[in-house]
């Protein structure tokens, strides 16, 4: 039986490729703004972050999330994602 592939992302902090679930998404839509995708399926321009906290307060740090979504973030997003890991 053929083996299935298991989906690749990359994170925007450090880089790395891993397994999709092993990373939290973050999502930009029209409608609801910049949320937390736990589920991996909203619609919207998605962007991923390692689960470990280094990754996490880098992403504060350097504004990653920022840069990417071209829109401010608050800090409340950040705990959020903390609080998810």
């Amino acid at each position: 039986m053929k083996q299935r592939k298991i989906p690749q992302r990359k994170c925007i902090v450090c880089g790395e490729n891993k397994d999709k679930h092993e990373l939290i998404r973050i999502v930009k839509n029209k409608e609801e703004g910049i949320i937390l995708d736990p589920t991996g399926k909203k619609n919207g321009r998605g962007a991923y972050i390692c689960k470990n906290e280094t990754c996490i307060n880098e992403a504060k740090k350097k504004r990653k999330l920022e840069k990417v979504f071209k829109t401010e973030i608050s800090d409340d997003l950040y705990e959020e994602i903390i609080a998810m890991k």
